[in-house]
């Protein structure tokens, strides 16, 4: 339960930090990409302090061993760039510059300007569909993903 009430008060917070801070207004997230016209820059401090607290947070939970509410910190162990991320972080990027959206501002959106989110997720949605699909007919064992990594 309190895992729950946790993950609830985080979405909360981080879905009110997004309007606040301007990070689900798509016209601002496109005035801060066209850095050839008029460029806003900021959400690059928005972005700073985001990268700041999680960076206090993961070294807290790095120094006791796990996260308050879990048994264990899990992070990424693999490395490597394969094209399976260079295509996502191109798609993702693409989404984000072509309407100013990315999941979280997009779901947060959802609750306060329905109808103009709703067809950026609809979308993200298919897609999401889409690469479970393809990923499902061309994935490796697991053994044989853990060898690659």
């Amino acid at each position: 339960m309190a895992a729950t009430a946790s993950a609830f008060a985080a979405g909360l917070l981080f879905g009110l930090g997004l309007i606040v801070s301007g990070m689900a207004d798509p016209a601002k997230v496109l005035a801060f990409l066209d850095v050839t016209g008029r460029w806003d820059p900021s959400l690059a401090f928005v972005m700073a302090g985001a990268v700041a607290v999680s960076a206090v947070g993961y070294r807290v939970a790095r120094r006791r061993g796990h996260p308050v509410l879990a048994s264990r910190l899990d992070l990424p162990t693999r490395r490597s760039i394969d094209l399976r991320l260079i295509a996502g972080a191109a798609v993702f990027g693409l989404g984000w510059g072509l309407v100013g959206l990315c999941p979280g501002p997009a779901l947060t959106l959802l609750t306060v300007l329905p109808a103009q989110a709703a067809t950026f997720v609809a979308a993200m949605a298919v897609g999401m569909l889409v690469f479970r699909l393809v990923s499902a007919t061309n994935a490796k064992p697991v053994a044989a993903q853990r060898a690659d990594a």
